[in-house]
């Protein structure tokens, strides 16, 4: 009954305003005062009606889900949306300033406008199991239409997903996780967010889940209704849906998320975005994530083998005779654009110069626009007097079972996996001694093609006596992305251990 009640509350509420007026209109009929604006839901949509009291007809229809609320001062905002007049059905961009009695009925306002595009635009309304909301989603409003038909064209193609199911490291921990901490998935409402093959939604039925929710934006849903089907005795607790998690609608809420949203350094991709909104939208409170929390490591190495590689690509436009061309022009352009590229492979861990920091991202806490933008300083003490080409990361993800914690990594050393480990090269090397002072900043900004932007700088303190009054004395920066990365997928090559890099031996890249 109270549940009625509410639902009837929140179909209309009433703002009493000050005064509004319509922008861009020399028309007298424009300016509406006072005047009341009324939320209210028709088939779930969200709509704001700006009407005089006194004139009935006076007044102007807002549609909710492409309306924008902008504070102008402490009493008054401007709305700005496309609108229709009443007595027609063509739409039309259109502008209201809104004068509030007070800041309190302005801030009342505010937060009702947020609340009601919440409720009735990002949600929709509620829909039934599996179908897709047909308003806007998120996720399209901050991804390439192109970026994001390739995302999807790439994960539902079985040849990808049997690259990830063969990475036993990878989905051995997966089944370790799930299957030794039964306790937390018997029994309960399971959603697998990103469910690709669906494999992750049959370890949850095998671990005596309740149902699993299966939720899979790409072609690959079909595949995995077949699989799940060709497993009739787990299948028959598994429902797979297939559209984009901020779209679908579930029946029920879960009690546990589980999802392999990590891409390369962990952020690329953006899919722990994903995983976020899932929280948000589908998750129990206090309910458990698996995974429940990444951290990303880095660590400056040295690698001369690697650098020469690097630097060598760009030899090509040196020439200055390429059939009566000369290339040297573009040969500075095309030597940084070789740098901008971070590298991907496994490479041995001894060619780290000192023991590694991590950033911690705990995926029940963080809010989804955290993840647009990472700003991490550095800082490290280095082992051994070397070159140092650059900064080395990796990551790892928790799983915090009620029985067991089990650790996935893709730390150098480890056995390896398909994410293997990134590094971004300086062009610019810079010189350090044993002990001395190593700083600098990772800052990585999400753009729309679903990855990151890499700003590094990474700089040497002045060493010696003296040093505590000295500054920096070697500085190098590069940017990359993280889109575009050197494949180099190279397996660890035996590196011969001289007299002075035995401190090499002593450093460890991880201690889980």
């Amino acid at each position: 009954m109270e549940g009625s009640k509410g639902e009837e509350a929140q179909k209309q509420q009433e703002f009493v305003l000050a005064s509004i007026s319509e922008l861009a209109s020399s028309s007298s009929s424009s300016s509406l005062t006072p005047a009341v604006a009324r939320f209210s839901s028709e088939d779930g949509v969200g709509k704001l009606r700006f009407q005089q009291e006194a004139e009935s007809d006076a007044r102007v229809n807002v549609d909710l889900q492409t309306a924008q609320l902008f504070k102008l001062g402490p009493v008054q905002s401007v709305c700005i949306s496309e609108g229709s007049d009443t007595g027609t059905e063509k739409l039309f961009s259109r502008g209201v300033t809104i004068h509030f009695k007070n800041e309190e009925e302005s801030g009342a306002f505010h937060n009702a406008f947020e609340q009601w595009k919440k409720d009735f635009i990002v949600q929709g309304k509620k829909l039934p199991n599996g179908e897709i909301s047909s308003s806007k989603s998120k996720f399209d409003d901050k991804i390439e239409p192109s970026s994001a038909k390739m995302y999807f064209h790439y994960y539902g193609q079985l040849l990808h997903q049997q690259n990830m199911l063969q990475d036993y490291v990878r989905t051995g921990t997966y089944y370790a996780a799930v299957i030794e901490n039964r306790v937390d998935f018997t029994g309960r409402v399971v959603v697998d967010v990103g469910a690709g093959s669906g494999i992750l939604s049959l370890f949850a039925a095998q671990a005596g889940a309740k149902h699993v929710y299966a939720v899979e934006a790409s072609e690959m849903a079909e595949y995995a209704r077949k699989l799940i089907a060709g497993n009739p005795s787990l299948g028959q607790r598994i429902t797979v849906i297939k559209g984009k998690v901020e779209e679908v609608e579930l029946p029920e809420k879960a009690d546990i998320l589980i999802s392999e949203p990590m891409g390369t350094l962990l952020i690329n991709e953006r899919m722990l975005e994903t995983y976020v909104i899932a929280r948000d939208r589908f998750l129990q409170p206090n309910g458990k994530m698996f995974p429940t929390l990444g951290r990303i490591h880095m660590a400056p190495f040295s690698d001369e083998y690697l650098f020469v590689e690097i630097a060598n690509k760009a030899l090509f436009w040196q020439q200055q005779n390429y059939y009566g061309v000369d290339l040297q022009p573009l040969y500075a352009s095309a030597f940084q654009g070789y740098f901008s590229q971070p590298v991907v492979d496994a490479f041995d861990p001894r060619l780290l110069v000192a023991p590694s920091m991590s950033h911690v991202i705990d995926f029940t806490k963080i809010n989804e626009e955290d993840l647009y933008e990472f700003d991490i300083p550095l800082r490290f003490v280095a082992a051994v007097g070397t070159r140092v080409h650059g900064l080395a990361c990796w990551f790892d993800v928790l799983f915090d079972g009620s029985t067991v914690q089990r650790w996935l990594t893709t730390a150098p050393g480890a056995p390896t996996t398909h994410w293997y480990q990134l590094r971004c090269v300086l062009s610019q090397p810079i010189y350090v001694m044993a002990g001395q002072e190593i700083t600098g900043r990772l800052h990585m900004i999400a753009h729309n093609a679903q990855s990151y932007t890499i700003y590094l700088t990474l700089a040497a303190k002045m060493w010696g006596p003296g040093a505590e009054q000295g500054g920096i004395i070697q500085e190098s920066s590069c940017k990359l992305d993280l889109k575009e990365p050197y494949y180099r997928m190279s397996q660890p090559q035996a590196y011969t251990i001289t007299q002075d890099q035995q401190p090499h031996q002593q450093i460890q890249a991880q201690d889980l």
